[in-house]
Parts: structure tokens; C-alpha cells; sequence
């Protein structure tokens, strides 16, 4: 897996204290998943956040954050990020918050 470990690991940090989150290789990076749904992740130019197509402007408006187009397509409510908003605390915690706050509505898988 061609990512940044230490940005897996600032992730880790950050969700230590999360209930119910487990790790799931996808996306050719490793993801975070909350009661089995995608949280966030690292991939190798990377990362990304699963924070919901309402939550998507105000992700969007944070520096460093772009629609997320693997395929080449935008997929709705994804957030792709780049290396240095990863490793920005502030930055980073208000886009987990975007995601918590959306995924941690979802049911449980």
C-alpha cells in the first residue's frame, strides 16, 4: 500500500476515542469505517471524507478540499483532500466533524 503511514496515523489518533470504528482497505489506500460505514481515509495523494451531498459546500470551502473523481466522475458527498490539510489540525478536525456528523447519523451496517 503506497501511502502515508504517518497521516494513517495522525487518523488514528484523532478517532482513538471513537466508538465503533474498524479499518478497511479501499479506494488503493486504507479507510476508517463508523458502525461500518466509510468515515474517512488515507490513499496515496491523499485522503478523503465521506461527509454527505449537504455537507459537501461547506467541505468543499475548506482549503485543500476538492470533489473526489477516482473514476473520472465526481462522487456525490466524497471530499478528496489534499497531504498538507491532512497534517493541518484545524483544518483536518473540521472536516472530520463534516463526516462524523454525517456518517454518525447513518444506520449501522
Amino acid at each position: 500500500m503506497a501511502v502515508d503511514e504517518g497521516l494513517v496515523e495522525i487518523l488514528r489518533e484523532d478517532l482513538a476515542h471513537t466508538v465503533n470504528i474498524s479499518e478497511k482497505r479501499m479506494f488503493g489506500g486504507l479507510c476508517f469505517m463508523l458502525n461500518g460505514n466509510m468515515l474517512c481515509g488515507v490513499h496515496k495523494n491523499g485522503g478523503m471524507f465521506r461527509v454527505g451531498k449537504e455537507l459537501e459546500a461547506e467541505a468543499l470551502a475548506i482549503e485543500g478540499a476538492r470533489p473526489m473523481d477516482f473514476t473520472g466522475r465526481p462522487m456525490a458527498g466524497f471530499i478528496d483532500v489534499e497531504d498538507d490539510l491532512l497534517g493541518d489540525d484545524a483544518r483536518r478536525h473540521k472536516m472530520l466533524a463534516l463526516a462524523q456528523a454525517y456518517v454518525g447519523a447513518m444506520p449501522a451496517k
